[in-house]
């Protein structure tokens, strides 16, 4: 099965389906509670490349500790990837024209991550510590469509009828004596008596829908009885293999309920790391060269060719950025920076009156489709306000691997449309209700240019790199005075959590060889 949706969704969507299965390695308990030793760096001097989510957390750890602390960041903002577009907010692309976002005061498009895990003990941690408030993501929402095959049908009756036709089938192999030898005969029997309610069987172990895939009639007042809608067959049910994930999504590790998001946009933890540290942010500072004098580490940046020396670098680059710096590493690091895919990700939103939840009940949640939009997201906080911002494409290749690539390729304009298309058959008659779009293209965002990595093995490898093999274990591995850290360099890749707990792993490194200097 984790082939299959590989070979349809990619490398992303086999991961997400691994930690479906469990084969995550989840945030270890107490993550939440780090700190280096107080005055543990004694005047030291580091320099940390990189403003986003994982040098935020190393320079407000290590100037907590006693350190002096430089930050060099390229844009002209602090978060990195965690960036919450506005009205006014420039949307630079490489090789495109600039957009200027135009949404309504108060509305905000999420451009790179959309949910925070209820898991994710080190971030969450940060945001209690800062006092940025958190508000429930609604992830799942049966009353969502799923359009694939040229059909649209509600979650709801896609996912219970799907449960329902799964436990006839195991329980007609039950009735059969096919699992005799496989369970012990009170257990058997236990199971078959839960099938019945789990997949709604009837008494002869048919699947007979009772109403929680939906009513072709709702039940009203008096006489109005209602009427539960004919079960879909398995050909409706699975149309094509791209909508192997959708089954498995609200099972993942990290997509399970509750996910929450900061009120008023996910920024809001970037910039309250900001507020901790601002004094010690360069803005519109690009790294030109990394060097090493001595045991110390010399930094170029900056349209006039500034120079920062420090006792340690701390190196939050994405390595697919990284590799293009003239530097002084090892020809061992060079090699293990090269080649790692990056994951380019394309969002697409628009303003519009809520018709979602004034017409057709949907209240936060996401749509799937087959369509190269891929998935829709419907906002979850001011539910019942008169507008809001859909994110009416969010594409990883959820369902087709070759998607992020080709919609990426797309103008602005094509784009949009796509999703037009979608957002009507999703919501016949609705989809002249868009306006204000907006779209981030991450692999055509300058100091991004990819939303974070794709390791082959995922969350297989073992302790130490396992069987991501010598490129991820060199990687980790200090290159004299410099470390590394990013969501990259982390079993929570792709999520701010993993950028963080990389930042920790970091820092005790910083602090081994700082104290190795002392004495």
């Amino acid at each position: 099965m984790l082939e299959r949706i590989g070979a349809v969704g990619g490398v992303g969507a086999a991961y997400l389906a691994m930690e479906a299965m469990g084969l995550a390695i989840p945030t270890p308990a107490g993550a939440e509670n780090f700190s280096l030793p107080p005055s543990s760096g004694n005047g030291r001097s580091v320099v940390i490349l990189g403003a986003g989510i994982a040098g935020l957390v190393s320079a407000y750890e290590l100037s907590r500790a006693g350190y002096r602390v430089t930050v060099l960041e390229a844009r002209d903002r602090a978060g990195g990837r965690a960036w919450t577009v506005r009205n006014g907010t420039r949307i630079e692309q490489i090789g495109r024209p600039d957009q200027v976002a135009s949404f309504s005061p108060g509305l905000y498009f999420n451009a790179g991550p959309a949910r925070l895990p209820s898991t994710h003990r080190a971030i969450l941690g940060y945001a209690r510590k800062f006092g940025v408030r958190l508000e429930p993501f609604i992830n799942v929402n049966r009353n969502a469509g799923w359009d694939f095959n040229g059909k649209v049908q509600p979650e709801r009756r896609m996912v219970n009828d799907m449960r329902g036709h799964v436990g006839e089938l195991l329980a007609k192999a039950i009735d059969h004596h096919a699992l005799d030898q496989e369970m012990p005969k009170g257990e058997l029997e236990m199971m078959r008596q839960f099938l019945g309610a789990w997949a709604d069987l009837d008494e002869k172990g048919k699947y007979s829908p009772s109403g929680p895939s939906g009513f072709s009639i709702m039940g009203g007042g008096y006489n109005q009885a209602p009427v539960p809608l004919p079960p879909l067959g398995f050909k409706d049910l699975a149309p094509s293999r791209a909508i192997g994930l959708p089954y498995l999504f609200e099972n993942i590790w990290d997509m399970q309920a509750t996910m929450l998001q900061p009120v008023g946009g996910m920024d809001r933890i970037a910039h309250a790391f900001y507020e901790q540290v601002k004094p010690l942010v360069h803005l519109n500072s690009p790294v030109t060269a990394i060097r090493r004098v001595g045991d110390r580490v010399r930094i170029e940046h900056g349209p006039g060719k500034q120079i920062t020396d420090a006792d340690f670098a701390v190196v939050t680059l994405g390595s697919n950025l990284l590799e293009k710096i003239p530097n002084d590493f090892s020809p061992a690091k060079k090699a293990a920076l090269k080649g790692i895919p990056y994951l380019p990700s394309v969002k697409v939103a628009f303003e519009a009156p809520r018709f979602w939840e004034t017409d057709d009940n949907i209240f936060g949640g996401l749509a799937w489709t087959d369509r190269a939009n891929e998935n829709v997201i419907y906002p979850s906080h001011e539910i019942g306000a008169p507008k809001g911002v859909l994110v009416a494409a969010y594409v990883a290749g959820w369902t087709n691997q070759d998607n992020p690539q080709k919609f990426a390729g797309y103008s602005h304009q094509q784009r949009f449309q796509i999703c037009r298309d979608s957002i009507e058959a999703l919501h016949p008659g609705h989809s002249r209700l868009l306006s204000k779009p907006a779209t981030v293209a991450w692999g055509l965002t300058p100091y991004s240019e990819g939303v974070g990595a794709l390791w082959p093995d995922g969350p297989r490898a073992g302790p130490g790199g396992g069987s991501r093999g010598a490129q991820y274990v060199e990687l980790l591995k200090p290159e004299g005075p410099i470390v590394f850290a990013g969501e990259h360099l982390s079993y929570q890749g792709l999520w701010q959590e993993g950028a963080t707990l990389s930042a920790h792993e970091a820092l005790k490194l910083v602090a081994a060889m700082a104290k190795s200097r002392t004495a």
